[in-house]
């Protein structure tokens, strides 16, 4: 007679519990909307990680002054040229754009060549050195 009870409530536990997992379980079905400016986004991080600065890397410093001429200077050159990435860091008291990422002088040297044309001012820097 006991193993009947035990059997029994053995038996309703196993399909109590088969119950809770089928009614309770998460459907797997998911669907991903993301707006196409976000992807832009993380392209833009993506750049911006590439050109943080690595202690054995050049860059080529195109402007030295005021926050808006900066601001308008970096515009500028990142219509002129597509190629090299650009930006501004504050050094007190100036605002200072940085342009390239170049891993050997010889490559920065050759870009301020060409930089020169239009930035008289430029000049090769090494970051944190």
């Amino acid at each position: 007679m006991r193993n009947s009870i035990t059997n029994k409530i053995n038996l309703s536990l196993i399909i109590l519990f088969s119950w809770a997992i089928n009614s309770f379980g998460q459907e797997t079905n998911v669907s991903l909307n993301q707006d196409a400016k976000f992807e832009n986004l993380l392209n833009e991080k993506r750049k911006i990680n590439a050109s943080i600065t690595i202690n054995d890397r050049y860059k080529i410093q195109i402007y030295n002054g005021d926050s808006e001429t900066s601001k308008k200077t970096l515009i500028d050159f990142k219509r002129d040229f597509k190629n090299l990435d650009g930006t501004i860091v504050f050094y007190t008291p100036a605002y200072k754009v940085w342009v390239g990422n170049f891993k050997t002088r010889i490559e920065a040297e050759r870009n301020l060549l060409e930089l020169k044309k239009r930035y008289p001012n430029a000049l090769i820097i090494q970051p944190n050195k």
